[in-house]
């Protein structure tokens, strides 16, 4: 039995789409709330490329929650891919959550204004509350009313998982009466080649400074699933022969490291044993190149 709602509750479907700032926690929260590592966690910003789909599923209802990528005036045409994947998640919400912490506003106000005439349901989170004080929150609370009338409003720490199964009760007010989307044994629509590739960022977005892990794009070359071991042969693409010797490291020790850390991870997330081969190559430019994007599987 659902913990909202009993067995003669009507089945809800639908879409809730999570748009923020990069560094509002958007990935931590759509993992808090889908009890997954569907996206990526570091402390950098913009480290979400891709929409990705979370799928959060009960008895009587299935919520699929779609992470963006962060907003931001785009510099390069793989910001302006993000942008677009942020854009295409304006037209199949049924709620939209907007994530803000309580230390900025909103950066990209041209999509929060096209969320608001849209006339779908808001819910406004703030995040990171336990980096604050009580004082503090009602203040950004009550600035929020003031900005969006029209939104639900509740505070949040994704980190914490608090106030995750209020927002979970706040978004099914707003769902319809729906068969659900997807199979109920289904937590994404992504494939195991995505998840491992985001693997492999992640680490070097945490071991790594500066320019060097937004230089990066991860290709899985290939994957040979096994019973008992899966076996993943994986570039690591950069812009420049300086940043192919940053990733490698003295005698390979960089991403060696890189290499162990990510195969540890995929080890839990596949639930058996990986051997996993890294290569670095250097592809000039390719965050500006439109063809090499699409070769990567970005929409322009």
């Amino acid at each position: 039995m659902s913990k909202f709602g009993g067995n003669n509750m009507k089945h809800k479907s639908g879409f809730v789409n999570i748009i923020g700032n990069p560094n509002a926690g958007k990935s931590t929260l759509m993992n808090a709330l889908v009890g997954d590592q569907l996206s990526i966690i570091t402390p950098k910003a913009q480290t979400t490329r891709h929409r990705i789909i979370g799928i959060l599923n009960d008895e009587n209802y299935q919520i699929v929650f779609s992470d963006t990528p962060g907003l931001v005036n785009p510099h390069y045409k793989l910001q302006e891919s993000m942008m677009a994947g942020v854009r295409s998640a304006l037209h199949d919400a049924d709620v939209f959550i907007l994530l803000s912490d309580l230390g900025e506003d909103f950066k990209n106000q041209e999509i929060i204004e096209k969320i608001q005439k849209s006339g779908v349901p808001i819910i406004l989170l703030l995040n990171k509350i336990d980096l604050s004080n009580q004082e503090e929150i009602a203040n950004k609370i009550e600035e929020w009313k003031q900005k969006l009338p029209e939104a639900q409003i509740l505070p949040v720490s994704a980190l914490h998982k608090f106030n995750i199964d209020a927002v979970v009760a706040m978004i099914l007010e707003h769902l319809p009466d729906a068969p659900p989307y997807y199979p109920k044994d289904e937590v994404s629509d992504r494939n195991l080649r995505f998840f491992v590739s985001e693997i492999i960022r992640e680490k070097i977005l945490l071991y790594y400074q500066k320019e060097i892990p937004y230089s990066v794009e991860i290709v899985v070359d290939s994957y040979d699933e096994g019973k008992d071991i899966d076996k993943i042969r994986a570039l690591i693409f950069v812009e420049r022969e300086s940043q192919k010797a940053i990733i490698i490291g003295n005698k390979g020790s960089a991403l060696k490291k890189v290499g162990k850390e990510a195969r540890k991870q995929m080890e839990k997330f596949l639930g058996k044993q990986v051997y996993l081969e890294l290569f670095v190559k250097v592809m000039k430019d390719w965050r500006d190149n439109e063809k090499i994007l699409k070769r990567f599987g970005y929409e322009l």
